[in-house]
């Protein structure tokens, strides 16, 4: 995905460098073993598994990978346990931020979020003092180059999604996330491949930062919780000005 478009800034999804590469499959194998256990090893009956799954794609993990975490999610191959933990919190000029974790130590990653927190100018808040500024969707992301946006808007309504918007070089579409997999499966039989594909968060209204030293802190902030091991997604309504 483009590190330029809107999208990218409301999740700040960074370029993955090769070093980071066995971090970020570390993540989404655990993001497929959680769903597994929640919802069971059948994507077509478990949305949270089909978000893994095509997370885990859009990142090139390779096909291997995911069955094996499927299948130590089914208990196949160990029993390693982990949570599901959502944090919210406020960085610097009241962004909001959610990050979603899934760790093997609630009491670790509390304290890890909180340092990352407060050592860049922000603070952990409590659970629902931020989510109400966001709103739960299926997204995707889908190239823009050499596609017409009328085109892509009525594939995109007729597979059941609720609204597409053009930023920059992508196309955000959005749906319930009830409907995350039939919009999912339809958009794909039409031809169309994803940057990114999952349930997540989008804010209601943006907070506009124009000062440049403090983009900086919230950018920093953004970018070492996604450094942190147990972080799975940051999600924030920061837009500079």
């Amino acid at each position: 995905m483009s590190g330029h478009n809107k999208w990218s800034k409301v999740k700040n999804v960074k370029g993955k460098e090769d070093a980071k590469r066995a971090q970020v499959f570390t993540k989404m194998s655990r993001a497929i073993m959680v769903a597994v256990r929640e919802g069971g090893p059948e994507p077509e009956y478990n949305s949270a598994l089909q978000s893994a799954i095509e997370k885990a794609k859009a990142e090139n993990m390779p096909n291997d990978n995911i069955e094996r975490a499927i299948k130590k999610g089914a208990g196949e191959l160990g029993n390693a346990e982990f949570f599901s933990i959502v944090y919210e919190g406020y960085g610097p000029e009241g962004v909001a931020i959610i990050v979603e974790t899934l760790t093997d130590s609630k009491n670790r990653t509390a304290g890890e979020m909180r340092y990352i927190f407060d050592r860049n100018g922000g603070n952990l808040g409590n659970p629902g003092s931020v989510t109400f500024q966001f709103d739960r969707k299926g997204i995707f992301v889908i190239d823009g180059e050499g596609k017409d946006e009328d085109e892509v808007m009525m594939d995109a309504l007729d597979a059941g999604a609720e609204d597409l918007v053009r930023e920059e070089d992508v196309f955000l579409i959005t749906c319930s996330p009830a409907d995350f997999i039939t919009v999912s499966k339809k958009l794909q039989e039409k031809g169309y491949r994803f940057s990114s594909a999952q349930v997540g968060y989008l804010p209601k209204n943006k907070v506009k930062v124009a000062d440049k030293e403090a983009s900086s802190q919230i950018e920093k902030l953004i970018s070492d919780l996604e450094d942190n091991d147990d972080v799975q997604d940051v999600y924030s309504n920061w837009e500079e000005a």
